[in-house]
């Protein structure tokens, strides 16, 4: 199933994608895209539906994040070797957590803030996996069953703020806007296998990032087992994957956006996204 939240901002409901690429309504099975609806019983409840049974949605209504009430965004830093290298940085041993604040969560193609004082915003497509059921110290073998879907993120990222500013990267990863997921959330059922994914990401119509999921330094599974030792894993949670090379940071001169420009991305059977980038000081009345 192609899981969906459309409608405007703090008013979105819940739908689907069907097979022939028609949205429809799913309010009166469901009450959001949340914890209920992401569980493996809820999943369940809703595969069962007759698409076609359900209201067709009307015109192009745009689509929220479409996952609701998500408790944490956990993030994985330097996770492609390609990437490691852009950086100068050594391929970790272990998995580097950090936290994206989930004020950056929005629908995948609301525009994108350049933060006051920012001078270095950048761009990282990425691979996210939704929790669905709950996970406390699972095995490699049994993660992926916590796995309710998968879905297209930009850990859009302040380089000066991540890296200059002192302290840990969250800072330059948790600016209001910086987490643009969706456009829906694909269920695990319908992807075959996350480590073959080819994802990738435009700025102004030119591809800086082309890559595949199989370049990953830690797949989707060990991830989620290696995390849940250290916290629990709720459903809604969101683990971004981390990004193949290509971004800003690593370019020669290094390239950061600024307002006007657009980028576009996206993940094989997870969808596309497209944001503008606005200045701070249009989107935030003085």
């Amino acid at each position: 199933m192609k899981l969906v939240r459309y409608g405007a901002p703090g008013q979105e409901r819940p739908g689907l994608i069907d097979a022939q690429g028609k949205l429809r309504d799913l309010s009166a099975h469901v009450g959001d895209i949340d914890a209920g609806a992401l569980v493996r019983t809820g999943r369940a409840r809703l595969a069962v539906l007759d698409a076609a049974s359900l209201p067709e949605v009307a015109g192009a209504p745009r689509y929220g994040a479409p996952v609701a009430h998500t408790g944490k965004m956990i993030c994985v830093g330097l996770n492609y070797t390609d990437h490691a290298a852009e950086t100068g940085a050594t391929p970790p041993e272990q998995p580097i957590l950090f936290m994206k604040a989930t004020n950056t969560i929005m629908g995948a193609n609301d525009d994108v803030i350049i933060p006051k004082d920012s001078v270095k915003t950048d761009w990282e497509v990425e691979l996210g996996v939704v929790i669905g059921d709950t996970a406390r110290h699972v095995r490699v073998e049994d993660a992926l069953k916590h796995v309710a879907g998968y879905l297209v993120v930009n850990d859009l990222s302040e380089r000066a703020f991540q890296l200059e500013h002192g302290g840990q990267w969250v800072k330059g990863k948790s600016c209001d806007t910086f987490g643009p997921i969706g456009p829906w959330l694909l269920t695990a059922d319908e992807v075959t296998d996350p480590q073959n994914l080819a994802l990738w990401l435009e700025v102004n119509g030119h591809r800086y990032q082309n890559g595949n999921t199989r370049n990953m330094i830690f797949g989707v599974a060990e991830l989620v087992s290696y995390i849940s030792r250290y916290m629990t894993l709720q459903p809604g949670d969101i683990i971004s994957t981390g990004t193949p090379a290509g971004v800003g940071l690593g370019q020669k001169p290094p390239l950061y956006l600024r307002p006007g420009d657009v980028m576009e991305l996206g993940i094989d059977g997870l969808g596309r996204q497209r944001q503008r980038t606005i200045a701070y000081d249009a989107a935030v009345p003085a």
